[in-house]
């Protein structure tokens, strides 16, 4: 377990193994608000934290399993997990109303999405196949497969960028999905595992620590975690049910400069504005 200290006054940890299951992560697993990762432990060095400061929250469909989360044009694009409840949505903001969806087959665990021109990706976990579909119809152009399982995904505009619950992420070339390179994440020097849902937001790779309560902030050059989110809180006791599950779904309106994160059956999703802590 490695559990590193942030130059504000909450730590962040994540487990160093990717074997844990994922199919349905029950909320008797999940670390509730305010419980995850609160201990003061030493490191090298200090790593930026910020807060979410809500600006607006908008309804989200319960029911929900959100792997995957893309805004374009004023809509969201969303991918949900489990298998027998998979499905490409493309949902509308206000409303959090289902405007559009794909069942996928009862076989596939749908996973990350990001969308590259006109087309939207989306991964599955174990089935090592990921679909690609037209966003205007959501006809279903072509598949790849790759090797391992597939947690998240987003694009630099050039590259798709995958994770697999590792410290690893991989670049793809998305006519190909061939690995043009392999990036090591590392926090205070040492390597940051479950990496979950992906963002790709100014320049910076925005990546769910999978059951906790931080989105970690990474320099695509070098790996390096550069910021950490926390996110405890966001999600109020009163809005649990004996379905909520953990922290999960981030997607950057590039236009608004908007950030919305919500979490995986969560009824909200939040757009925030992230303000940095004070050291101490």
């Amino acid at each position: 377990m490695l559990v590193v200290a942030v130059s504000g006054t909450r730590t962040f940890q994540s487990t160093a193994t990717s074997s844990e299951s994922r199919s349905g992560e029950s909320s008797a697993a999940v670390d509730r608000p305010g419980v995850a990762a609160d201990r003061n432990v030493g490191t090298p060095e200090a790593i930026p934290m910020y807060a979410c400061e809500v600006i607006k929250t908008w309804p989200h469909d319960r029911k929900a399993f959100t792997q995957g989360l893309v805004f374009h044009n004023g809509v969201l694009f969303e991918s949900t997990g489990l298998n027998g409840h998979s499905t490409l949505r493309r949902v509308e903001l206000a409303t959090g109303r289902v405007l559009q969806q794909v069942e996928l087959p009862l076989q596939y665990f749908a996973e990350g999405l990001a969308l590259v021109g006109s087309n939207l990706f989306q991964l599955t976990w174990q089935n090592q196949k990921c679909f690609v579909y037209r966003i205007e119809t959501f006809r279903k152009e072509k598949e790849f497969s790759y090797n391992g399982e597939g947690w998240g995904l987003t694009t630099d505009s050039q590259s798709l960028i995958l994770s697999d619950g590792t410290d690893q992420l991989r670049f793809l070339d998305p006519k190909t999905f061939t690995v043009t390179r392999t990036l090591s994440v590392s926090a205070a020097g040492r390597p940051l595992n479950h990496l979950n849902e992906l963002e790709y937001v100014k320049g910076e790779i925005f990546a769910n620590i999978w059951r906790t309560d931080f989105i970690a902030r990474i320099e695509p050059a070098s790996g390096k975690v550069i910021g950490v989110i926390d996110c405890t809180g966001l999600l109020s006791a009163s809005d649990y049910d004996a379905s909520t599950d953990v922290l999960n779904g981030i997607a950057y309106d590039p236009a608004g400069d908007r950030l919305f994160i919500t979490g995986k059956h969560w009824p909200k999703l939040f757009e925030v504005r992230l303000k940095q802590k004070k050291q101490g």
